[in-house]
């Protein structure tokens, strides 16, 4: 393997430490390479800090500061042209006397987009791209689907038994995961902006959509809620987190809480996925329930699925779960006494 293509890995690496921190801003990560020696590194750690090449070159310690200029700089994600909530990256670089940049791949954020490379090439700066691409845009496919597509990236995600149900056969919920899975579960919510749920999911399970079992931020929570079926004494209306329901009566807010007010006539999923976007949450976890996966697949609104088959649990009569379609299998493993199986679609909108 190349030594650029080893030295971009582990900027990924970095960049990946930041999940569940940094959104609606990419995961990135840098490396300061003189003679073979890694003598900065550094990620982009927390949305509104600062950057992974400022905190990669912030890192060299004071008697490697001299090679800056004759070191190779490796970032995972074109560097910043504008000002945001921070300094343009690409300014700092070429202030820094570096003379070579290597990037995994383009930003295609607007405001970005090509002029980062083009200011350092202009600057007389050597840039070389698309080293380690794809594994690059597989880190950043919530950042990339929000910009490229102009929606979030939308992951289905249920449990089922032996027998293929999700819930008693009066749709009760049930204990299907088993514990190290249910552990994984509140990872995957720490990581996602938003969780989503339908009406009945929220009448029959109550859930928190909370983030319990782990370290992390709690996601937004999205209901919906058409007819204005969920009491305000349901888990959603804690004040836990952020909650905005999706609905034909009305609009409004209140603290935590926000009411928004959709058109009958007109898809409810893509009134939904167009107040998200602006509301610039770049992926949702949907938790629920069959009726809300089918919408999302017949759609064609989403990304990955995540199915947890028990291989113990078996519910009798029980309330089915979702039917995959327009879907392949992309990796199966083994947890407790689950196992979880991943599809991506085959037709994204």
């Amino acid at each position: 393997m190349h030594k650029d293509n080893l030295y971009m890995k582990r900027c990924l690496q970095l960049a990946a430490l930041g999940a569940g921190k940094v959104a609606p801003n990419p995961m990135v990560g840098s490396l300061l390479v003189y003679r073979d020696r890694i003598i900065g590194e550094g990620y982009h750690e927390v949305y509104g800090q600062a950057h992974a090449e400022v905190n990669c070159l912030n890192s060299v310690k004071e008697e490697d500061r001299v090679y800056i200029p004759d070191s190779t700089l490796y970032v995972s994600l074109e560097p910043c042209a504008h000002y945001g909530k921070t300094p343009p990256c690409a300014d700092l670089i070429i202030r820094s006397g570096i003379r070579k940049v290597v990037i995994a791949m383009r930003d295609p954020f607007d405001a970005v987009d090509g002029k980062g490379i083009e200011k350092l090439q202009q600057a007389g700066v050597e840039v070389v791209l698309g080293v380690e691409q794809e594994a690059a845009r597989e880190l950043n496919k919530r950042f990339l689907q929000f910009h490229e597509v102009h929606r979030p990236y939308i992951i289905l995600k249920w449990g089922e038994s032996v027998n293929g149900a999700i819930a008693t056969k009066d749709k009760k919920p049930a204990s299907i995961s088993s514990a190290q899975t249910n552990l994984l579960v509140h990872q995957w919510r720490a990581e996602e902006a938003a969780i989503l749920v339908g009406a009945t999911t929220a009448l029959m399970d109550d859930p928190s959509l909370t983030v319990r079992l782990v370290a992390g931020k709690n996601p937004v929570r999205l209901l919906i809620d058409p007819e204005l079926k969920v009491p305000r004494t349901n888990r959603l209306f804690s004040g836990e987190a952020p909650t905005v329901i999706y609905n034909y009566h009305q609009d409004g807010k209140e603290e935590g809480i926000e009411w928004v007010q959709l058109d009958r006539q007109t898809p409810l999923l893509d009134q939904l996925l167009q107040d998200v976007y602006q509301r610039k949450l770049l992926s949702i976890l949907v938790e629920g329930g069959t009726k809300t996966h089918q919408e999302f697949m017949a759609s064609g609104y989403w990304n990955e699925i995540r199915r947890i088959q028990s291989r113990t649990v078996v519910l009798e009569g029980g309330y089915p779960a979702p039917i995959i379609t327009d879907a392949r299998e992309v990796k199966i493993f083994c947890l407790g006494t689950d196992r979880l199986i991943y599809y991506q679609t085959l037709s994204p909108r």
